[in-house]
């Protein structure tokens, strides 16, 4: 079957994700720099949250771009990765609220954590499903970031009880790692 209303699909939720985090921003009570620097906590984490949605929608974006079919194993595959993007406001919301607080902070790396196992297991699907010429079946071979990523995530987990800076710096880092899309689905598209 054709990917077009999967993409659709996926572009409109992941647009309401960003909207609900961006509603969550409240107007600061008072109009001097102080006013600001109590919502800090609550714009730092809309910024990574941000980043890190943006970073998952431009490769979904490069992982679709790259498949010719998907089937019924990729629709549930993609939903599956869309609902653990969908508590990214929540995670989002109950980190900053609460000045990076060690549960809450150990909570959006595991929220982080399953989004990338999902996002691992909707590229596992379209590899099954698409031809082996296809260009995701032929990009998708190494998953050296991907591993990383999911090990540094897993990472923040506890050591948000150690000291919620090293999961904080921790996420930073995989967001740096995963700035630039994918480049194996774009070499497959260059070469």
């Amino acid at each position: 079957m054709g990917k077009g209303r999967l993409e659709a699909f996926s572009d409109g939720v992941i647009a309401i994700i960003i909207t609900i985090m961006v509603l969550e921003l409240k107007v600061p009570h008072g109009a001097d720099f102080a006013a600001l620097q109590e919502l800090l906590p609550v714009f730092c984490s809309y910024v990574l949250s941000f980043i890190y949605v943006g970073i998952f929608w431009n490769n979904h974006h490069h992982l679709l771009h790259a498949s010719t079919v998907v089937d019924g194993r990729v629709l549930w595959a993609n939903l599956h990765l869309l609902f653990w993007l969908s508590l990214v406001p929540f995670t989002t919301g109950w980190m900053g609220e609460n000045q990076f607080a060690p549960l809450p902070v150990a909570l959006y790396g595991a929220m982080l954590f399953m989004s990338a196992i999902a996002y691992t297991m909707l590229e596992k699907a379209l590899i099954v499903c698409n031809p082996s010429d296809a260009v995701v079946t032929m990009a998708l071979t190494k998953e050296r970031k991907g591993i990383a990523s999911a090990v540094m995530y897993l990472l923040a987990v506890p050591a948000a009880f150690l000291h919620v800076w090293l999961s904080f710096i921790l996420y930073v880092l995989v967001a740096i790692l995963w700035f630039l899309p994918d480049r194996r689905i774009e070499a497959r598209f260059k070469s």
